[in-house]
Order: C-alpha cells, then structure tokens, then sequence
C-alpha cells in the first residue's frame, strides 16, 4: 500500500523531467531521419543530456549546442538555456550563453558554406537567432521571477500571520491588565473594610490580646494593599520594566522574614544563616521570601497548629546536598520551611486556595535557574525546600 500510495508521487517529478527529454529525441529524429551519423548522434546526446539540467545547467547547454550547430535541432539547446536562466541566472553567464546559441545558429555546418556576399539573407538569420536566443532567457527569468515573488508572498503571509498574533497576544495582555485592576478595586475595597473593622476592634477592644490581633490583622491589610497597588501598577506600566515600575514600590527581601514570620500567628522557629551581604541578588532575595510566604501559607490553611521551622542559608562553593540529599546550587541561597504535623484539636480555617502556589513557586525557581522541591515527611509534616544561584536575575 505504501508503494502504491508513493507512485504518484514518482510519475509527477519524473513527467517534467523526461517529457522535454522525449521531445527533444522526436526532434533529433525529426530532422536527422533514422541513419544513426554524426549529426543524430550529436543530437541524441544533447538530447539525453538534459536529464541533468537541474543539476548541472551551465554544463548541459555546452553539451547540446553541437546538437544545435551540426545536427540542427532546437528543443534541446533552447529548453538547456531556459533553465540556466531559471536556476543559474547572472548577466555575464546569460550574455555569454546567448551569444554561442547566436553563434552555433549563424555559422553553418560545415563553415565553408557560409556565403559572406548574402547579405540579406545572413542579417535574417542573424535576427532570426537573437530572438531564438533571447525567448527563453526572458522566460525562464520569467519564471524565476514568479518563484521568487511567491515565496515574498509567502514570507509576507507567515509575517502577517505572526503580526496577528503578536496583536491578539497585546489584546489578551490589555485584557488581563484590566482584569487585574478590576480585581485590585473589588479586592481593595474588601481588605479596606476589613483594616477599618480591625481598626475599630483596636480601639473598642478591652483586652491586650484582642488588640495585638486587631493591630496584627490593620497591618496585614495594609500590606496587602500595597502589593496590590504595586501590582497593578506593573501592569500599568509600559513593558512591566520600566524604571517606574521598579520604583512603585520596595520588593520585599530576607530583611523582611522576620516580620513576615512574626506576623504569621504560626509557631516557627527561624534560623538565619546567610552571612551580610551573602544573600544574593533582589530577585534572589525576593524569591526566597515569596517562598517562605507561600509555605507558611499553606501550613495555615493545611496544617492549623503545626510547628514550623524555618531556616535560610548560604550555600557554599562546594555545594553539599541537604538534609535529604538533593542536589544544591553552587553559590547560592537554600530556604527550606518543615512543619510537623497538624493539631488535630486546632481549628482549621476555611480559607481559599487556586491550587497553583507551589506551582508558581517551582517556576519561579527555574526561571532564576534554582530549583523547588516539595513533598511530605515521615513524621505526617511537610518540606518545602528551594535552591537559588547567587548571582540569578
């Protein structure tokens, strides 16, 4: 079946190819008769060389102009110029090709009968072979011409192709843009409303502890505002990295876990071992506190109650493998969050989740050239360990 299919397929690229050269035999046979002589012989060959014109044009017409100047046939030299002029084109080869086919029609075989005295008649055949000569550079020029114009066209099309989606891309990105400051005025309101209720809660509250929480949950609002605004601000901005939306507002960076931890509510033990100045790059730095915020997090929402220990460290040159013998950067920042298990008597809080957080955590690791790792432990808690090169970002 698959040869069968295939067949087609070889008679359409063997028809253009052999179909000029039977064309030129019945020529040669034509005006040379059937005595197998010089002249036929000559012409056979030119004949059966245009079976290599697509390879070797330039080759092919110098071996059928004999046919032309002894035997007199035309198919095999005119179609051996057509396609030097449609596969090897350039003025001086084409200039020079055209005189010989001039030439071989002019002169008569053998060069004696040339009679220099008809005038009249010479100039004729001399016309007579400049355009003989001249018609099929002009269409096989033609013809390269059309080739080149359609794949233009082509190119044209898949530029216009790429245009359009580069505009539907800019379109689905105002469009995601407006989303987000949809989401920042309804999100914004509502973290509003919850910072004026802690607000009031602060000052009507009696107890020293009810305060602390209500102060605890006025500034965790606040925060959240700020990173609002700042996001929707990028997204505002022309490009997302202009110099006004680096400077919309500070990133957050090691500096700022512990404040991160303290207002968690959660019972983590902290351990920082990132000497000064050793913690790398901000986008580094931002990266491994989105990381711990994300861990911590889910221990809110997974395991209410849970002990938490947090530590960040330097890794040095050498880069030994972590407690669970994974792979380190060399030069790097290690951050890992494991909480034990759950309290079983804790309240878990119904908070909302897209599921994607440790998603976005992993290909932010990649794209910093770091990586994440996260699973659960033998005790029944969870490790969210991630590497980060030194100098990424």
């Amino acid at each position: 079946m698959k040869g069968a299919g295939g067949l087609p397929g070889v008679i359409r690229r063997a028809v253009p190819l052999a179909v000029p050269v039977l064309l030129s035999m019945v020529d040669a046979f034509l005006v040379n008769g059937l005595d197998l002589g010089l002249e036929l012989g000559v012409s056979l060959v030119a004949a059966a060389a245009l079976l290599l014109r697509r390879r070797l044009p330039l080759a092919v017409f110098l071996v059928a102009l004999p046919g032309l100047y002894i035997g007199y046939i035309w198919f095999a030299p005119m179609i051996a110029l057509y396609t030097l002029a449609a596969l090897r084109p350039g003025r001086v080869r084409l200039g020079a090709c055209a005189a010989l086919l001039i030439a071989a029609h002019f002169f008569p075989y053998p060069l004696s009968d040339l009679d220099l005295g008809a005038h009249r008649e010479n100039l004729q055949v001399l016309i007579d072979a400049t355009v003989t000569s001249a018609a099929p550079i002009a269409l096989g020029l033609l013809v390269r011409t059309r080739r080149e114009l359609a794949a233009r066209v082509d190119d044209l099309t898949h530029s216009l192709r790429r245009e359009n989606r580069l505009i539907a891309d800019r379109v689905l990105a105002t469009e995601r843009a407006r989303l987000a400051r949809e989401m920042h005025d309804v999100v914004a309101h509502q973290v509003s409303l919850i910072s004026l209720q802690a607000g009031a809660v602060q000052v009507s509250a009696g107890e020293e502890a009810a305060r602390e929480s209500a102060r605890t949950i006025r500034e965790l609002s606040v925060r959240t505002l700020e990173e609002l605004r700042h996001m929707v601000g990028i997204l505002r901005a022309a490009g997302g990295g202009s110099a006004d939306a680096r400077e919309l507002a500070p990133q957050p960076d090691l500096a700022e876990l512990p404040r991160l931890i303290e207002m968690s509510a959660l019972d983590v033990v902290y351990e920082h071992e990132v000497p000064e100045g050793a913690g790398g790059a901000k986008a580094v730095e931002r990266a491994a506190f989105r990381t711990v915020q994300e861990a911590l997090t889910n221990v809110r929402k997974h395991a209410p109650g849970a002990r938490v220990r947090v530590r960040v460290a330097a890794v040095e040159a050498d880069g030994s493998p972590g407690g669970d013998g994974a792979a380190v950067a060399p030069q790097g920042l290690r951050v890992e969050v494991r909480n034990g298990p759950p309290d079983t008597s804790a309240p878990a809080p119904a908070l909302p989740g897209g599921g994607h957080g440790l998603v976005g955590l992993r290909e932010r690791a990649q794209i910093l050239g770091g990586l994440l790792e996260a699973g659960h432990t033998a005790d029944g808690g969870f490790l969210v360990r991630a590497e980060f090169p030194r100098d990424a970002g």
